[in-house]
C-alpha cells in the first residue's frame, strides 16, 4: 500500500503563525475536511485520530492548531480581550483561503472546535458543503449547570475534595487535580490509560493554560472567561450545511447540551455512541470514523 503524503507548513495570520497538516491529496477529488480542535486551549494531537479518514476513502484531512496553541504562534502576554471568536473566526478563513479550498470544504469541530464550526456555519458561507458538530455545547450555561449535575454523582470524598480545594483556592494542588482526573475519567474520556495522544495535549495544557484561563476559565466546573455567557442557540436555524451531531452516552456534553443542534438546525442528524464520553474519536475509533466519513461521502 502507498504511502499516505503528508505536508506540514505555517499559515502567516496577522503577525502571527498558524501550523497546519494537510494528510492525503487534495487533487482527490473528494471534500477536504478540516477538523478543529477543542479546548479552547487545546491541541491537534488528541483529534489526530481522523486522520484515519483519509485511509478510509481517500479523503484529505487538514487539522491545524489555533492560534495561542501547540505549534503555533504561543501568546502569554494576551488577555481576555484578545481571545474571542471572532479571532479564531478570522484565522480558520485565513486557513482556508491558504490551502485554497474556501470554496469546497466540510468542517469538523470537537467540543469547543463544534461551537468554532457552528459560529462559521450560521454565515452560511459558500464553500461550506458538509459540517459535523462533535461534543459541543450550544449554550455554556447549560454546558456548565450539566457538568456540575455530574459532578453531584461522582463519590461523595471526590466532591468533597474538590470543594475544600475551591473554596481554598488551591486547585493546582495534586489532590485537586487527582480529584478532577476522576471526572474526566468519566466524562472526557475513559479509556485507561488515555492514549498518547491525548495525555500530549493535556500535558501542553498544563504547561500553557493561556487560551483555556481566558475563554473558559479555571476548570470545567468554573466557567468565568470570555465564553461564560455564549450562546448559538437562536441563531442555530440559519446553519444551511447538512450536519452530522456526534455525542457520548457518558460525555459531558449531555443530551440536553447538545439537543439544540438537532432541535434548531433543519438538516442535522444525531448519532450517539454507546461506549464513549466525550471523544467518541478515540473510544469507539473505528465506528466513529467509520460514520463521519459515510456521512462525508454522501455529500461529496
Amino acid at each position: 500500500m502507498a504511502a499516505i503524503e503528508s505536508k506540514e507548513a505555517f499559515l502567516p495570520f496577522r503577525e502571527y503563525q498558524t501550523w497546519y497538516r494537510i494528510t492525503g491529496s487534495l487533487d482527490s477529488g473528494k471534500l477536504p475536511l478540516v477538523v478543529a480542535h477543542g479546548g479552547p486551549g487545546c491541541t491537534h494531537d488528541y483529534v489526530d485520530s481522523f486522520t484515519g479518514i483519509t485511509e478510509i476513502d481517500g479523503r484529505p484531512v487538514i487539522h491545524y492548531d489555533q492560534l495561542g496553541n501547540g505549534n503555533s504562534t504561543r501568546l502569554r502576554e494576551k488577555g481576555p480581550d484578545f481571545w474571542t471568536p471572532a479571532l479564531f473566526l478570522e484565522e480558520l478563513d485565513a486557513l482556508l483561503k491558504q490551502v485554497g479550498i474556501h470554496d469546497r470544504y466540510a468542517f469538523l469541530g470537537q467540543s469547543w472546535g463544534g461551537m468554532l464550526g457552528a459560529e462559521h456555519a450560521v454565515r452560511r458561507p459558500r464553500g461550506l458543503k458538509a459540517l459535523v458538530i462533535a461534543n459541543s455545547p450550544a449554550n455554556m450555561h447549560t454546558w456548565v449547570a450539566e457538568a456540575n449535575r455530574l459532578r453531584e454523582e461522582l463519590p461523595q470524598e471526590v466532591q468533597d475534595t474538590l470543594l475544600k480545594h475551591e473554596q481554598a483556592g488551591t486547585i493546582t494542588d495534586p489532590e485537586y487535580i487527582a480529584a478532577s482526573r476522576v471526572f474526566y475519567d468519566r466524562h472526557v474520556c475513559r479509556l485507561v490509560p488515555w492514549p498518547p495522544e491525548v495525555a500530549r495535549t493535556f500535558a501542553i495544557m498544563d504547561e500553557d493554560n493561556t487560551v483555556y484561563r481566558n475563554m473558559n476559565g479555571p476548570t470545567e466546573f468554573h466557567v468565568i472567561g470570555t465564553m461564560k455567557d455564549w450562546t448559538i442557540e437562536d441563531r442555530l436555524p440559519f446553519i444551511e450545511a447538512p450536519t452530522l451531531l456526534i455525542s457520548g452516552k457518558f460525555d459531558e456534553a449531555t443530551p440536553l447540551v447538545v439537543k439544540p443542534y438537532v432541535d434548531r438546525i433543519e438538516r442535522c442528524e444525531w448519532v450517539l455512541f454507546e461506549h464513549s464520553s466525550h471523544m467518541p474519536h478515540v473510544e469507539e475509533k473505528a465506528l466513529c470514523l467509520e460514520t463521519v466519513s459515510a456521512f462525508l461521502r454522501r455529500h461529496d
